[in-house]
Formats: C-alpha cells, structure tokens, sequence
C-alpha cells in the first residue's frame, strides 16, 4: 500500500515537473522563432499548464481505464474553479477588466452543457453512457472554432484589452532568454511526463482496488488534484501580482482546453465509458461554472475574497459527499 500511494506521488511530481520543463523549453524555442511574446502566452504557457491532464487521460485510454481519465478531465475542471480560483481570489480579489474573458466563461458553460448532453445520450436510449470517437471529433472542431477566434480577437481587435497587457508584459514571458538547452528542456520535459503518466495510471488503478474504490475517485480526487497544481501556483502568482485577467484565464483556458482537447483525445484512442455518478459530476462541474455569472457578468465583474472562501466550502462539500457516497 505505501509504496503504491508513493508511487502515485512520485508519478504525480514528475508530471508537474515534466510540464513545467516542457513549458519552459518551448517557450524559449518560440523565443527564438520570433513568435511574441503574446503568443506564447496565449498557447504555450496556457496551454502547457494542462499537459499532465492530457498525458494521464492518454495513458489512461491506451490502457483501457477510462474511469480515471473521465475524473481526471471532469474532477480537474471542478478543482480548477472551486479550489484554484477560491484559492487566487482569497489571496487577491479578482476583478474582471477583459471582455475577452467574460465572453469565455459562458463559453465554459457552452462546452460543459455539450458534455453532459453527450454523457446523457447513451442513458436516455438505454444504453451505456460513454463519449464516442464521433463526439470526440465534434469537442475538438470546436476548439479549433474557439483557438481561432480567440485568437484573432486578442491579436487584431481587441489590441487595448487589459488582458494583452498582462500578458504581453508578464515577468516570466520577458525574461524569457534563448539557451542552448532549450531543446534538453523539451526533450526532458517529454520524458518526465511520459513516466510520470505510466506511474500515476498504473499506481492510481493500484489504490483504487486496495481501498475498494472505483478508479474514478481516483481520478476525480488525486490524480485531477495533482495535475492542477501548474494551474494552482500560476493563478495565485498572477493574483499576487496584481493580474486578474491572467489568473481567471488560466482557470477558464485550462478547463475550456481539458474539455475541447484532453477529454476528446482519450476518447479518440477509445470510447470513454461515463462511470455510474459521472453525470452527477459534470452537473456539479456545469454549476461551478454558472456561480461565476452573478460574480463576473451580472454583478460588479468582482470575485471577493469571501466569495473565494465560498467556492473553497463548496468544493470542500462536493469532495466530502462525493466520497462519502462512493462508500456507502
């Protein structure tokens, strides 16, 4: 039992460690291709924080436990707002200054609504509730909708949006300096998170069975707590700085790229079956996205710091009653 949880720790670190190398790495490749720095900060740095998300969900796929790629991806999007974001707001209040964002969150709620309906289809025919290749193809026509627009929007239109300020003058992004390794940082970054997604499948299926749960508390709780860590110690870094935007578009960005890509992809190696609670979990996930409404589009565009502690009880109830049922 120890030296599987110290697996499943150890496989978790090297995939933190590997997408921090591997964001690092092709940062400083894109440097040295020229491509801005807004540019970077748009795709590498905001896409990178979810690589560990999409290496475990593709290990998760090839080895046939799609349970754990489900939670990963559904439990990640949860944590990603009721932790990640409650956590950046107790440290700075979010205030939402770009339209570019506030037009994203419903978006998220879009996408997190496509989900479920998909989840439901095999239930209300009868059937097995998965996520097929097809519906796979269809999430992923719809981030190549999504990247496009976006970015044309934040290059062309939107060019005095408080949010390409942030990023285009982001410490880490101007200090970015073209080494000789930067290739050794790819590479290793490739590598890291190669083993460390072997490690957490295979530990993660390991303790599921010694503590007689299903893979999917797994995945729901460990593996898609640790993989957002990236997601959690950029938030509340752009909250300490003074940079809202960044800290919700990372939130927001993470889980748009989780469901558009990281989901569709598993389900692209093979059907990825809904485990029995899993639609209960895409609702909570939807609702955690619909609280940010009254916050950012209705009210004053203000997350406040008791708001953040308000997301912080209610994940902290959703993880409780969630285990708590599985062990009934």
């Amino acid at each position: 039992m120890l030296l599987v949880v110290l697996g499943l720790t150890a496989g978790i670190v090297l995939l933190v460690l590997g997408g921090t190398l591997l964001v690092r790495g092709a940062s400083e490749v894109a440097a040295g291709l020229g491509v801005s720095p807004l540019i970077v900060g748009l795709t590498i740095v905001g896409f990178g924080t979810s690589s560990p998300e999409l290496v475990v969900n593709i290990f998760g796929s090839l080895r046939g436990v799609t349970e754990i790629a489900f939670g990963n991806v559904v439990g990640s999007n949860i944590t990603n707002i009721g932790l990640v974001l409650g956590a950046a707001a107790i440290v700075m209040p979010i205030t939402l200054q770009s339209q570019i964002i506030k037009r994203e969150v419903p978006l998220l709620i879009l996408v997190t609504t496509i989900m479920t309906v998909m989840a439901l289809d095999g239930l209300l025919q009868g059937q097995a509730a998965i996520i097929s290749r097809s519906e796979g193809v269809i999430l992923m026509l719809l981030f190549c909708i999504f990247f496009y627009v976006n970015t044309m929007d934040m290059i062309d239109v939107r060019k005095s949006d408080p949010i390409n300020a942030e990023v285009a003058d982001n410490p880490y992004l101007e200090e970015i300096t073209v080494s000789k390794r930067r290739w050794a940082y790819v590479g290793a970054g490739f590598l890291l998170l190669f083993v460390g997604g072997e490690l957490t499948i295979r530990n993660g299926v390991s303790l599921a069975t010694a503590l007689g749960v299903s893979a999917t508390i797994i995945g729901l709780f460990v593996v898609a707590l640790g993989t957002s860590m990236p997601e959690l110690v950029t938030s509340i870094i752009a909250a300490m700085r003074k940079e809202p935007d960044l800290a919700l578009g990372n939130v927001v960005g993470s889980n748009i790229f989780n469901s558009l890509i990281v989901l569709p992809t598993s389900a692209l190696i093979t059907n990825v079956a809904v485990p029995v609670g899993g639609v209960m979990d895409l609702l909570v996930s939807w609702g955690f996205v619909v609280l940010l409404i009254p916050f950012f589009i209705l009210g004053e565009a203000r997350l406040s710091r008791a708001a953040g502690i308000f997301l912080l009880v209610l994940y902290g109830l959703y993880v409780s009653s969630r285990i708590g049922l599985e062990l009934i």
